[in-house]
Formats: C-alpha cells, sequence, structure tokens
C-alpha cells in the first residue's frame, strides 16, 4: 500500500501546522493512501555534530541514539511521500525541524539517497511573515534529498491554535496539495 509520513515539527501538537496537514490527508486518504503524522512537540532534537559516522558506518543511522530522528529517518525511508511542516518562528523552521532535516539529510546522503524519488511536500503555518523562506528551508531539504515535489506547498495563516481554519485559501492549497500529492503518488508508484 501506498504510504505518506508528515513530520510536524510545530511545538505546539495538533496546531495549525498539524491542521494543515490533516487536510492533506483527507485528500490523501479518499485516494486510498495511507498517511502517518509524527508531531515533534515534546521532543528535543540535538542538530548535527558533523562527526561523519553515518559515512563510516552506512546503516542509514544517526550515531546520536538519544532522540526520534532515527524513528523519523526510519519511517520517511519506508515512505513513498514526505510531507514535512513547520511553523514560521523568527523567518524559518523551527528549530527541531532544522536540526532533523540536517541530520536526516546526511544520513540520506551517506546512504545513498535514502529519499531519492519519493514524492515530497512542505506546509507552512505563519502568523505575518516569513512562510517564504520556512517554505525554502523545507524544499531545499527535499530537492537536495532528490525528491519529486507535487506542486505549489502549503502556506496557512493563524496565530492561535485553530486560526487557520479561518484561512480559506490557506485550506484550499491544504486540499489541493494532497490531491496533487495522491495523483503524483500513484503516477510515480504505478
Amino acid at each position: 500500500m501506498t504510504k505518506v509520513i508528515a513530520i510536524n515539527g510545530s511545538a505546539r501538537k495538533d496546531g495549525n501546522t498539524a491542521i494543515l496537514i490533516r487536510r492533506m490527508f483527507e485528500e490523501l486518504e479518499n485516494e486510498g493512501i495511507e498517511t502517518e503524522l509524527i508531531q515533534l512537540a515534546g521532543t528535543k532534537i540535538r542538530g548535527c555534530t558533523a562527526c561523519m559516522k553515518c559515512f563510516e558506518n552506512m546503516d542509514s543511522r544517526c550515531v546520536l541514539e538519544d532522540d526520534i530522528v532515527n524513528d523519523c529517518i526510519g519511517k520517511m525511508t519506508g515512505a513513498d511521500g514526505i510531507i514535512l511542516g513547520s511553523p514560521v518562528y523568527f523567518s524559518d523552521v523551527t528549530a527541531e525541524m532544522k536540526a532533523l532535516i540536517d541530520r536526516a539529510g546526511l544520513v540520506s546522503m551517506a546512504n545513498d539517497g535514502l529519499f531519492r524519488r519519493k514524492v515530497g511536500s512542505a506546509v507552512v503555518a505563519q502568523r505575518r511573515t516569513g512562510a517564504m523562506h520556512s517554505l525554502d528551508t523545507l524544499l531545499h531539504f527535499l530537492l537536495s534529498a532528490n525528491t519529486i515535489i507535487a506542486g505549489w506547498p502549503v502556506i496557512g495563516v493563524g496565530r492561535d491554535i485553530g486560526d487557520v481554519n479561518k484561512d480559506d485559501e490557506g485550506i484550499a492549497r491544504a486540499q489541493n496539495a494532497g490531491r496533487n500529492m495522491a495523483w503524483l503518488l500513484k503516477a510515480v508508484t504505478g
């Protein structure tokens, strides 16, 4: 069965970023695609130490074992599609999301491109500004990992939990992104 894993980098579990991701999931699930959401809220993720052990070991894992990163890498590797989501924190993704993509990206490179040819998409929840830079961070990871981007990514506007539901355009973009991702997954996975 085709599967999409989404990683929500928000410090607020089930906040606006998760709401947008779930709107994408509705469209994916309508097409028979399995979905799973990992929320980084409440976790502490260490940044990459540039030890380069992943290139020595080549076991698809980071040697730092005291956080969720290796679980995320395993789930991303096993999925057909990857959605990365983050709220905007000072015009960029959260520190947890940045640490995850730095470490997952290096492990992927060390292991012949673990995420190559998977279908990717990005989701950003913002209050006022910084969405484009945050999307740039997420999309650069997906592109450097050689994923296939499924159309225009998602931007939703809202501050308090649930506010993004009032952003009709953001919700419509999330639904459209989910449909685009489902179409591309079906075309790629046959």
